[in-house]
């Protein structure tokens, strides 16, 4: 609007000027100034009303021609992800037994460095959700260092994923990293059907059934462990930024241990992360698991960049059963 009142009035200074003296007529008498002068003001204000007549004209034309096309790229991405979870609807995914966990689950955790409880972190089931039309379970987990820590190293973590129900394998995943100075958000569609992921960083291949570090947590819990010898390993394969790596699940034996939340007979397994971890590991990660159907995450240890953060259930709700290995 400012400049079309600037337009307005440089075009009435001009047909002032232009308009000049007054000028005789043909009969040799003169044209009253006063009226010319007016007559010269009033064409001056009919092209002013006229240009800001055309700006508003062709800023809503602007505005219409957006509102147009936010419209059509909504009715594509809609359709677009019809065609998906139709196309998903006509193929035969496997079916994964689960007695280990389900909506409502909540665990929470003590994360110590050294002998510091510097931070506390929640994994929890809160809901189910739809992607692509599969059920899924919504998985999310949060890691954030106590104010008494955060001057020394700020931990906020946020992960999330979309586990299917019957696969449990993942549709999507979201990582929120904020640790000290370092931040990295990052995103991953898993088409388990075409066998590719659409992440914030490309397009790239995977194998079916892929997992990312999450749901390849959730699916450990499902497996059976009764008949694995120490040192046995499993094979998954974890997709994370534009690679997919294999993923090493290695059985180290059972283990009673004590923890806030109570005293567990443990399974022992060592995930062969080499990317994409729950921290920026280096070094060993061991994970104890309750020793039934449950397989609850009791105690995790894994080396970091800044030393060795032990991570410690503290309680636990919303369980799909009795935790049939808790002897204390």
């Amino acid at each position: 609007m400012a400049r079309s009142r600037g337009a307005s009035i440089l075009i009435m200074i001009l047909a002032l000027v232009l308009a000049g003296p007054p000028a005789e007529g043909q009969t040799g008498k003169k044209t009253p100034a006063k009226k010319k002068g007016v007559r010269s003001l009033m064409d001056a204000r009919r092209t002013a009303d006229s240009l800001n007549a055309f700006h508003a004209d062709s800023l809503r034309n602007v505005v219409e021609a957006g509102a147009r096309a936010d419209s059509l790229r909504r009715s594509q991405d809609s359709l677009a992800a019809q065609a998906r979870a139709d196309s998903v609807r006509l193929h035969s995914l496997r079916k994964i037994q689960n007695s280990a966990f389900g909506v409502g689950e909540r665990l929470v955790f003590d994360v110590s460095y050294g002998f510091i409880t510097a931070g506390e972190a929640v994994m929890a089931i809160p809901a189910y959700d739809s992607v692509d039309g599969r059920r899924c379970y919504r998985v999310e987990f949060t890691v954030n260092s106590l104010p008494s820590f955060s001057w020394v190293y700020k931990v906020e973590d946020q992960y999330r994923t979309f586990i299917d129900v019957e696969t449990i394998a993942p549709w999507k995943f979201e990582q929120h990293i904020r640790e000290g100075s370092y931040k990295r958000d990052f995103i991953a569609e898993f088409d388990q059907v075409h066998l590719l992921a659409r992440t914030t960083e490309g397009v790239h291949r995977i194998p079916q059934y892929v997992h990312d570090i999450m749901s390849a947590f959730y699916y450990v819990r499902t497996l059976d462990f009764s008949s694995m010898v120490v040192g046995e390993v499993l094979t998954l394969y974890n997709f994370y930024k534009d690679t997919t790596y294999e993923l090493g699940v290695k059985f180290l034996g059972r283990q009673e241990l004590e923890v806030e939340a109570g005293t567990f007979k443990t399974i022992v397994v060592e995930p062969l992360v080499k990317e994409g971890g729950l921290f920026k590991s280096e070094g060993r990660i061991v994970i104890w698991l309750t020793d039934d159907e449950r397989k609850l995450p009791v105690r995790v240890n894994t080396k970091v960049l800044i030393g060795s953060i032990d991570t410690e259930l503290r309680e636990y709700s919303g369980l799909v059963g009795p935790v049939g290995a808790r002897t204390k």
